[in-house]
């Protein structure tokens, strides 16, 4: 049976969700994160788009870019809010929804509870429902499986919709640059492009044994997609693999025992998500970016399960295993992984604010 499957991105999620909040907002540059000198950029409105601004983009530079860019400190509990306004639309087609984030998912509608033979028809009408419920845009794809609807969903935005049909599929990824392949980075494309594969074409011409060779167990994957294959099922109990908290300061920081008064607060809200999500892990990664942004990172591994006291003396064993060579630190992370109970189902990440991020 061919599948039909439906990447629904909202537009803009959190910038728009603003930009509908207040009206004066409006047709403006705006960006949703932090402001303080080191506070980054979470998301942009299109109108900031143009002039280049980014997520993860740095506050300082992104306000460089565009001198009248507006600011919103993000509101967490509103978009947490809105997206489950939008889910509980999608559950009432099928219950094989993938949330990816907050503000995107995979729905299988192979079988669908309405009965609508068009997986087309499904996308519009769903699209079409989250703007009467929430007033926001949304981009759809649609296509036989994750790979090719999740490229389509990206393909007419902002409030596009674009269908891969079954017959096209291969055609497509064959045009397709390899940049806008997801599943490929920008380290990846660009050692692609050393090799000359500059399009799903050029890199059908390589076997699975030279992609594997070349990229690892990645390279099935890479063999599968440039024929439009993607055997991956929709999975509506898809779990976290990570819990963390990172933090970046104000001023690099450069003692010892700054550094370990600092990651002793990062620690205290690894802990709190732990004991609010129910999530247990047996790997521990400290993550430390240095004030020429070099990034470094120290991880653990144990056979018991990772508890508050043992979370702050892995810490600071990690913390001293690290050479600091006398340069300042601006970020300070701590992960866990390996988990027993997942924090969450869907792969959003938690943070502790946009402001305190890199």
């Amino acid at each position: 049976m061919i599948r039909k499957i439906i990447h629904i991105d909202m537009d803009a999620f959190y910038a728009s969700i603003e930009q509908r909040d207040n009206p004066e907002l409006k047709g403006k540059p705006v960006a949703v994160g932090g402001e303080r000198q080191r506070g980054v950029i979470a998301a942009a409105s299109y109108e900031a788009r143009k002039y280049g601004i980014h997520s993860a983009m740095p506050t300082v530079t992104a306000k460089k870019k565009c001198s009248s860019l507006i600011i919103i400190r993000p509101r967490f509990h509103v978009y947490k809010q809105i997206s489950g306004q939008i889910q509980t639309i999608f559950f009432e087609y099928t219950d094989l929804v993938e949330p990816l984030s907050l503000d995107e998912a995979f729905l299988d509608v192979t079988a669908n509870k309405k009965h609508i033979s068009s997986a087309t028809d499904i996308a519009n009408e769903i699209r079409q429902r989250i703007k009467v419920a929430t007033g926001l845009t949304s981009s759809a794809g649609v296509s036989i499986n994750k790979f090719l609807a999740k490229i389509a969903s990206d393909y007419n935005k902002p409030d596009g919709f674009y269908v891969i049909r079954p017959h096209e599929a291969e055609a497509f990824v064959e045009k397709l640059e390899i940049e806008k392949f997801y599943g490929i980075g920008r380290v990846t494309a660009g050692k692609m492009h050393q090799m000359g594969i500059h399009t799903g074409k050029d890199l059908k011409h390589y076997s699975r044994d030279e992609l594997v060779r070349l990229f690892g167990k990645t390279g099935n994957f890479f063999y599968d997609i440039a024929r439009a294959i993607d055997d991956r099922p929709v999975d509506p109990n898809r779990t976290r693999k990570s819990l963390g908290a990172e933090f970046t300061f104000d001023r690099d920081i450069v003692s010892m025992q700054e550094i370990l008064y600092e990651l002793k607060n990062i620690e205290n809200e690894l802990i709190s998500r732990m004991e609010k999500s129910n999530a247990k892990g047996r790997t521990l990664t400290l993550k430390v970016k240095f004030e020429d942004f070099e990034q470094i990172t120290r991880s653990k591994s144990q056979q018991e399960i990772f508890t508050p006291d043992t979370i702050h003396s892995t810490s600071v064993e990690l913390a001293s295993l690290v050479h600091y060579r006398n340069k300042g630190v601006r970020l300070l992370g701590l992960a866990l992984s390996n988990l027993d109970q997942p924090a969450e189902t869907g792969s959003h990440q938690l943070e502790i604010g946009f402001d305190d991020i890199i």
